[in-house]
């Protein structure tokens, strides 16, 4: 296969995480990295296939997907991937006040450090200054 039929395909992979997410992980780009290096990139499109038809042809809707995963997240205290559907939640449509909330009901299930991640990555996303405006 030509290089530039796998740089297609794996560009094909970023634009699914394009879509749901608005960005593409650097964890994704590192797996992608070494799924055409070494003959692997069937797997990363499987994965993305799955994750596609996941959070968008889902009857909760993307939104609401990526506030189950941010909160999903917290619940297991995955940091990393927790910012990464906090992202994704706000690109889908959710505001500051969603993920807020998730974090509140994961203070009921999973306690304070869940409470306590997710206010911090939430306190993250907001502008210098920024508060409850246009939130």
């Amino acid at each position: 296969m030509s290089d530039d039929s796998l740089a297609s395909r794996a560009e094909a992979v970023r634009d699914r995480y394009r879509s749901t997410l608005g960005a593409v992980p650097s964890g994704v780009e590192e797996r992608l990295r070494l799924a055409q290096e070494f003959g692997r990139l069937p797997t990363e499109e499987a994965i993305a296939a799955l994750r596609h038809i996941v959070l968008t042809d889902n009857p909760l809707g993307a939104r609401v997907q990526q506030l189950v995963h941010f909160g999903q997240l917290l619940a297991l205290g995955r940091a990393h991937p927790a910012r990464i559907h906090a992202q994704g939640a706000l690109h889908a449509g959710a505001g500051i006040a969603d993920l807020i909330g998730v974090a509140e009901t994961a203070l009921i299930t999973a306690g304070v450090p869940a409470y306590a991640l997710g206010t911090e990555i939430i306190a993250e996303l907001l502008p210098p200054g920024g508060g409850a405006e246009g939130r």
